[in-house]
């Protein structure tokens, strides 16, 4: 929820809008100073009723209150503008904004008062319809925008005939030509027309008109609109007589109205800057708010895992520990530390920021070579079936992070289903991603995997929540949230997405979009990122290693000597470009941490690329936005934490002559 302490701030701090907020059945549940102002009501009196309170009993009866909500909850907000009724029964011309809260709990209405706008706009309508004169006013290029009673009356066409035309159409052919050249020189010089010319009557008689057109400005000087005003005489002599009055009565009619503009602009600009001030600090407090629960979460799984490994790290001490205990306490720990590794690997995933090791695969082979690990993590009473409708179906991922995105979606489905029911793999091609969380739907050549329950679905609430990282709705210890948030990021990061269709009762179909790969034929099976290797017997060579936290520095450097490998430790990329640059041939492979002070890994590397080409050079890292957006730059990558094993199969693949 929003923090109750920044909520009221914003509220009351905004006494000259209302701001309202009601649940889903429109009963309100808040109202600040600015609605007691506005509408009269005091919060006791309006709490608790239905919004439809300061509606008119015409706007009530219309079903309007309902229709708002219906229009919010569907396009995300509805705006309008209308007569709003305050406690006492009078009435104000409202402009009004409604906007569904977080988590469709119910809607944020927010109300200020334009009567004084509206009336200045309605006094110029009833100025304008009683002039003498025919009063247009037209757009930068002459298409008509709104006209005077006694224009519509001597042309015979209403305002809905008019408008969209252009007023050049009504001139006489044998005058439309040296008018259509003044108005065009008056629309780039910006300086009033003035011309008398024929225009025909409604009754289909030609009488000469003297015509002033005035451009109205904005503050940079640009023409937003001309206002016009003609007269009708007998001939042309009296046309161009009339045009100096026809001068000082239109002058005196656009000094009115711009000055009542120029007021309503000011008025709306402090609404919008108001309105934006509160929509960023409610979109501010629902960012702390996931923020908080985020970190709550990494907080409550870490100390889990903690407890683990400072409690067995603890029991390693006592002494007289037997063998037997000793190997059982050894194998906690690195078993807790790969399920730690594993939990920051979902969060990058969901993030979007783990640098992924794209391959082209054919998913088919792949969920065939994981079908035993998909019926074990389904469970026995799970019926499992596969519904293969294109082979081979090659895309282009990251395969142990699909495997591990297929496991979530199997483990979500069996959960869902408590164990007993059916699970259905469907694997299609589609030529396009479909509209999904109000995003535009995603052309091109993709390949889709729809995982399928017959378990309890998701309510309508928990659909906009159901990627978010730690939510569940599974019981407290029963899942960390993050199964649904990695295949998430991982659909996105690879160029997909992913989709759900489903609703409470009805089971569930989450639809994963992969994008095909270009060349089938480059395709591979296995997972060379996954070789293992031992950490057993010695390496021959010297390793610079290159890494600004001193712990790690330290432990890497005694585990890289235990590999047998000498090795000299730097903590920053220049002073591994000195130490080379002093003795170029004393080093086999340069093992570099990626994110640090001044000069990053992937910097060094790309300068040691030019500067000295037949030096290897490793990256290590944990976390990397540039690693995520760009890839490794071609460098092998060793990701953090890694383990004896696999620091030994990097150097021993890098030294290899």
């Amino acid at each position: 929820m929003i923090d109750p302490a920044l909520a009221q701030q914003i509220v009351e701090s905004s006494t000259d809008f209302a701001i309202i907020t009601f649940d889903r059945e429109g009963l309100i549940t808040s109202w600040n100073p600015g609605a007691e102002a506005l509408l009269g009501w005091s919060p006791g009196a309006a709490i608790g009723q239905h919004a439809r309170i300061f509606f008119t009993p015409e706007d009530q009866a219309a079903g309007s209150p309902e229709d708002e909500m219906r229009r919010a909850a569907e396009d995300g907000r509805a705006i309008d503008e209308r007569f709003h009724q305050k406690a006492d029964g009078s009435r104000f011309w409202g402009s009004g904004l409604v906007m569904p809260l977080k988590g469709a709990t119910g809607f944020l209405k927010i109300v200020r008062d334009r009567t004084k706008e509206r009336e200045a706009e309605r006094r110029i309508v009833t100025l304008t319809d009683a002039l003498p004169g025919f009063v247009f006013e037209a757009d930068p290029d002459g298409h008509y925008v709104q006209t005077n009673a006694r224009f519509r009356e001597y042309t015979g066409r209403g305002d809905a005939e008019l408008l969209g035309d252009r007023w050049l159409e009504a001139v006489h052919s044998d005058h439309r030509e040296r008018v259509r050249t003044a108005w065009e020189a008056a629309i780039d010089s910006g300086e009033p027309f003035d011309e008398t010319f024929l225009v025909e009557r409604s009754d289909g008689e030609y009488r000469y008109f003297a015509c002033r057109g005035i451009p109205e400005r904005d503050e940079h000087g640009l023409v937003m609109r001309w206002i016009g005003t003609c007269v009708d005489v007998e001939n042309e002599s009296k046309a161009k007589a009339m045009l100096e009055g026809v001068n000082l009565s239109l002058e005196h009619a656009v000094t009115d109205r711009s000055a009542a503009l120029e007021q309503s602009q000011r008025t709306l600009s402090a609404a919008i800057a108001e309105r934006e001030r509160i929509e960023d600090a409610l979109r501010q407090s629902q960012k702390m708010e996931a923020i908080g629960q985020l970190t709550g979460g990494v907080a409550h799984d870490f100390n889990n895992l903690l407890t683990v490994i400072i409690g067995g790290a603890d029991m390693l001490k006592r002494p007289g520990l037997s063998d037997e205990k000793r190997q059982r306490y050894i194998a906690s720990i690195s078993e807790t530390a790969d399920r730690a590794a594993k939990l920051t690997n979902q969060l990058l995933a969901f993030a979007r920021r783990q640098p992924l090791h794209a391959e082209s695969f054919d998913i088919v082979e792949r969920l065939r070579r994981s079908e035993d690990v998909l019926r074990t993590v389904s469970g026995a009473r799970v019926t499992l079936t596969f519904d293969i409708r294109c082979e081979p179906c090659i895309v282009h991922a990251d395969p142990s992070q699909f495997d591990t995105a297929i496991v979530n979606m199997a483990i979500n489905a069996r959960d869902a289903m408590d164990g007993v029911g059916r699970l259905a793999i469907r694997i299609d091609e589609c030529d396009q991603i479909p509209p999904t969380r109000g995003h535009a739907a995603v052309d091109g050549r993709f390949i889709l995997v729809a995982v399928s329950d017959t378990g309890s679905g998701i309510c309508e609430a928990d659909l906009p929540r159901i990627f978010e990282p730690f939510f569940t709705t599974k019981d407290v210890g029963k899942g960390t949230g993050l199964g649904l948030s990695q295949v998430f990021g991982f659909a996105k990061q690879s160029g997909g997405d992913i989709a759900i269709d489903s609703e409470a009762g009805a089971g569930a179909t989450f639809t994963l979009y992969l994008p095909c790969a270009d060349d089938p034929a480059s395709r591979t099976v296995g997972d060379a990122q996954s070789a293992p290797a031992q950490a057993s017997g010695s390496g021959a060579g010297c390793v610079l290693l290159v890494e600004d936290n001193q712990l790690v520095g330290e432990f890497a450097a005694q585990l890289i000597g235990e590999l047998g490998y000498t090795n000299q430790w730097v903590p920053s990329a220049q002073e591994a470009l000195a130490v080379i640059a002093a003795q170029p041939d004393r080093f086999d492979v340069v093992f570099t941490d990626v994110v640090m002070p001044g000069i990053s890994g992937i910097e060094l590397a790309e300068t040691l690329r030019v500067r000295h080409p037949d030096l290897p050079v490793v990256l290590t890292s944990g976390y990397s936005h540039v690693l995520a957006l760009e890839g490794t730059h071609g460098f092998e990558l060793l990701q953090k934490p890694y383990t004896a094993d696999g620091l030994a199969r990097v150097l021993r693949a890098a030294t290899r002559p």
